[in-house]
């Protein structure tokens, strides 16, 4: 399988992994929109939400919560977007079913219509490594 997201669930590409279960894979986004920018999976291939299974959606939900929790508790963002996306006609772009989390602050000019997101500048190694460490699940 060629699947992005399945060669990270199986460390065959690095991620800064937030949180992991037998269920569910939580890593910063490489592309981030936001800083924070956080992507939810379900540990097994599944191409969208009209295929995954409900346990998964009930762990990934969870998961967004907890995430949610600590991106306020943090300051790193007032409020957060769930963002998820089905086919392309959707602008689903990796083909395995995935959460963006998406931490919202005043003035972001975040904008989810027409064009889809657009990432920020590039993040650092270091900048990852520091938010990952602010909002990993222990």
């Amino acid at each position: 399988m060629d699947c992005i997201f399945c060669k990270i669930i199986n460390q065959e590409i690095p991620c800064f992994k937030i949180y992991e279960d037998d269920f569910v894979l939580s890593f910063l986004d490489i592309n981030p929109v936001a800083p924070g920018h956080t992507l939810i999976i379900p540990k097994k291939h599944f191409e969208n939400i009209f295929e995954c299974e409900e346990e998964y959606l009930s762990k990934i939900i969870s998961v967004a919560q907890k995430i949610s929790q600590k991106i306020k508790k943090q300051g790193i963002g007032e409020g957060v977007n769930l963002y998820q996306a089905n086919g392309a006609i959707a602008e689903q772009v990796v083909p395995h079913f995935h959460l963006h989390l998406i931490p919202r602050n005043p003035g972001d000019n975040i904008n989810f219509t027409g064009q889809g997101m657009k990432p920020i500048s590039k993040p650092t190694q270091e900048n990852f490594k520091n938010m990952k460490n602010k909002l990993s699940l222990k």
